[in-house]
């Protein structure tokens, strides 16, 4: 049994999101890999396929603002993994014994995500500064592009969790958000989506990804926004309103049982 009231339900979610952190903290293998593969695929695409493409300008200024997206599919993947860890290896069903609220949970998770994305988004801004990458952005600029992505990042990580509590395996919770890991390629983040097949055309324009990077693009290097701004923010707060929902019911039916 819980206890009603604010104060309890913060503790409770204080708690995991403590745990969930000291976790991300032991295993610094996943925290250097989220990290580590989006700077490889910025150096990549900088260093080796950047000078054969033409964005009209310096390669590295267009191709940061989807690195950075990127970057969080390697983090929600790993979310997802971290939830099913825990469903299948017994975990919850201790947790289940003791005054703890079921969302507290997967919000220790979600959180424990954006605190990885942000260090590995904070690298990856760090690593394209020193290859060159020339950004325009004034404070309210910044401001923008960070308020978008983290958006974005609680949107995806809540997403992951879901499939993290419906996954039978952590392998299993690994090939379901392989998706998120995908998705960015069929985008504009490499290149520009009118150089596509006229057949990938339509998928790539009206993808949630597009709009964000675009978006992201905008705030920080003055190309023209558009309407992706407002079509950015809209994918992204249903995206998150969606998930967490999903998420939450996915997790108290299946700890009901």
């Amino acid at each position: 049994m819980t206890h009603g009231g604010f104060g309890p339900a913060a503790s409770d979610a204080l708690t995991m999101i403590e745990r969930s952190i000291r976790l991300t903290r032991r295993n610094v293998d996943t925290l250097i890999v989220s990290i580590v593969l989006p700077l490889l695929m910025m150096s990549l695409f900088v260093y080796v396929f950047g000078g054969a493409i033409d964005t009209g300008t310096a390669y590295i200024n267009y191709v940061v603002p989807g690195i950075l997206l990127l970057s969080t599919g390697y983090g929600a993947a790993n979310t997802a993994m971290a939830v099913a860890d825990d469903m299948t290896s017994g975990m919850i069903d201790r947790l289940r014994s003791l005054p703890i609220r079921s969302f507290a949970v997967l919000t220790g998770h979600v959180t424990a995500s954006v605190a990885r994305n942000a260090v590995s988004t904070t690298v990856v801004v760090l690593a394209s500064l020193a290859m060159g990458f020339r950004p325009n952005a004034g404070l309210t600029d910044w401001l923008a592009a960070i308020g978008l992505l983290l958006l974005y990042v609680l949107a995806l990580s809540w997403l992951a969790a879901g499939l993290g509590v419906i996954a039978k395996s952590v392998e299993s919770a690994s090939a379901m958000s392989f998706f998120m890991l995908f998705l960015p390629y069929l985008s504009s983040a490499f290149v520009q989506t009118q150089t596509m097949p006229t057949f990938l055309r339509p998928i790539s324009e009206n993808q949630p990804i597009t709009p964000v990077i675009e978006a992201v693009r905008s705030f920080l290097t003055g190309t023209p926004l558009g309407g992706s701004g407002w079509v950015a923010l809209a994918w992204c707060c249903g995206l998150l309103l969606g998930s967490f929902a999903l998420a939450t019911a996915l997790y108290r039916r299946r700890t009901s049982r």
